[in-house]
C-alpha cells in the first residue's frame, strides 16, 4: 500500500517532518498540555518549513502538493502525544485556510492567506453555535447589511483556535427568513470592536485552545463577504468531505500509534515469568484491533486518492470518519487496558490519548448525524452533488 500512494518524495517529506516535530515540538508538549496554551513561535516555525502551505497555491507561498502530503502531515501530528496540538495546527491549515483559498478574493488572499501560510496569522472557522451543534442550517448568528458594511450579532462555540486566532471565518445568516439559503461567509479580524472570546475547559485536547465567541454589533466592511451572499451553506458543505477525511485519518493514525506503543510496552512488561506479549488473549486482542485499523487506513487512503483527482467523495468521507473514529476509540480503550494500572497514569500516553480520541466521534459532525446522512444515501437513494461547481 505504501508503494501505491507514497513516492520517495513523500517518504522524504515524512522523515523531515518527523525530525522537525521531535526537535521543535515534542520538547514543549508537556508544558503546552499543562498550560493549555501553544506558544506563538511554533506557528512561525511551521510556516517557515512550508507545512501550512502543503496544499495551497505557490502564488501565496504554498507548495501546491498532492493530498498524500497532507495525509503524512496529519498522521505524524497524531504521534507526538497531543491531539490538542495537532488540532490547533490542522484546524488553522485545513478549516480556516480552506475557506480563504476557496472563497476569498485576491485582497483577502494577500492579506490573510499568504500570512497564514507563513505562520504569521492564525485562523479559526466559526460555524457551530451553542443552540445548534451539528444543525448548521439552524444557526442564529446574523450579519445584516447596512450600507457599505455588515453588522454581526450572535455567538459560536467549540471553536478551535478561538483565542489564538487573528481572524475568524464566520458563517452567519444574511437573510434569516431563508433557512440554509440565507447563510453567508465572512472574514472577521479578531481585533474588531465587539468581538470577544472565552476559553472553554475540555476533557481532552488540553493543549489546544477551544473557545466560545461572541459578536456584539460587530461592524465589518462589506468587502469582507467571502464569495456570494446566500451561498454560505453550499460553501460549508463543499468542504465537509475534506474535513471528514481529516478526522478519519487522524483516527487511524492515533490508533496505530496506540498499538505501536502498546506492543513495545508488552514486549518489556513481565508477568508470571514471561513478557505479556506472549499471552494469547492479549496477542489476539491486539491483532483484532490492528486488523480494524488497517481496514480503515486502506479505505481512507483510497478515498483520499479519489478526492485528490477531484471526485466528490462525500459518501466515502462520511463512512471513513464514522468508522475510523469508532475504531480509534475502541482500540485505544483496549490498549490502555493492556497497560493495567500504568495505563491510568498521566505519565503514560494512553490516558491522554483516550481523552483526546473521544472527540473524534463528536467533532466535525457527530456519528449520529453521519449515520443519518448515510441512511439518506444508502436507504433513501439520495444523491448528493457538489454544492459549488
Amino acid at each position: 500500500m505504501e508503494s501505491i500512494y507514497f513516492t520517495e518524495e513523500h517518504q522524504s517529506f515524512r522523515k523531515s517532518l518527523q525530525e522537525f516535530l521531535q526537535k521543535e515540538v515534542v520538547p514543549h508538549i508537556e508544558k503546552w498540555e499543562k498550560t493549555g496554551t501553544i506558544e506563538r513561535f511554533i506557528w512561525k516555525k511551521f510556516g517557515d518549513m512550508g507545512f501550512f502551505g502543503i496544499s495551497y497555491p505557490e502564488a501565496y507561498g504554498g507548495l501546491n502538493l498532492d493530498l498524500f502530503y497532507t495525509v503524512i502531515f496529519l498522521e505524524e501530528l497524531q504521534k507526538i502525544k497531543s491531539s490538542g496540538f495537532a488540532a490547533a495546527m490542522w484546524a488553522h491549515s485545513y478549516l480556516a485556510m480552506t475557506h480563504l483559498n476557496a472563497e476569498g478574493d485576491e485582497r483577502i488572499k494577500q492579506d490573510y492567506l499568504a500570512p497564514s501560510i507563513a505562520g504569521e496569522k492564525i485562523g479559526a472557522l466559526c460555524i457551530s453555535e451553542p443552540f445548534g451543534g451539528s444543525d448548521v442550517a439552524g444557526m442564529r448568528t446574523t450579519a445584516i447589511r447596512e450600507g457599505d458594511k455588515y453588522v454581526i450579532n450572535g455567538s459560536k462555540t467549540f471553536i478551535t483556535n478561538g483565542i489564538y486566532a487573528d481572524y475568524y471565518i464566520v458563517a452567519a445568516k444574511t437573510d434569516p427568513t431563508q433557512g440554509n439559503k440565507g447563510i453567508s461567509i465572512f472574514l472577521v479580524d479578531t481585533k474588531t470592536a465587539g468581538v470577544s472570546a472565552t476559553k472553554l475547559d475540555k476533557l481532552g485536547w488540553r493543549a489546544s485552545d477551544t473557545a466560545e465567541i461572541a459578536f456584539n454589533n460587530v461592524e465589518i466592511p462589506a468587502e469582507n463577504l467571502m464569495g456570494e451572499e446566500g451561498k454560505g451553506f453550499p460553501y460549508i458543505m463543499q468542504h465537509f468531505a475534506l474535513e471528514r477525511l481529516i478526522m478519519a485519518i487522524n483516527g487511524h493514525a492515533r490508533a496505530e500509534y496506540a498499538i505501536d506503543y502498546t506492543i513495545e510496552y508488552m514486549s518489556q512488561r513481565e508477568a508470571f515469568g514471561k513478557t505479556i506479549d506472549k499471552f494469547q488473549a492479549l496477542r489476539h486482542t491486539i491483532v483484532e484491533h490492528a486488523t480494524d485499523v488497517e481496514h480503515c487506513k486502506v479505505f481512507n487512503y483510497a478515498a483520499v486518492a479519489r478526492l485528490d483527482k477531484g471526485e466528490y467523495v462525500v459518501k466515502e468521507a462520511t463512512m471513513a470518519k464514522l468508522k475510523s473514529t469508532k475504531v480509534a476509540d475502541e482500540t485505544i480503550y483496549s490498549c490502555l487496558q493492556m497497560l493495567g494500572g500504568y495505563g491510568y497514569m498521566e505519565e503514560y500516553p494512553l490516558a491522554r490519548l483516550l481523552r483526546d480520541s473521544r472527540l473524534g466521534p463528536i467533532g466535525g459532525g457527530t456519528s449520529e448525524i453521519l449515520k443519518e446522512i448515510l441512511s439518506k444515501m444508502i436507504i433513501d437513494n439520495k444523491n448528493y452533488k457538489p454544492a459549488v461547481s
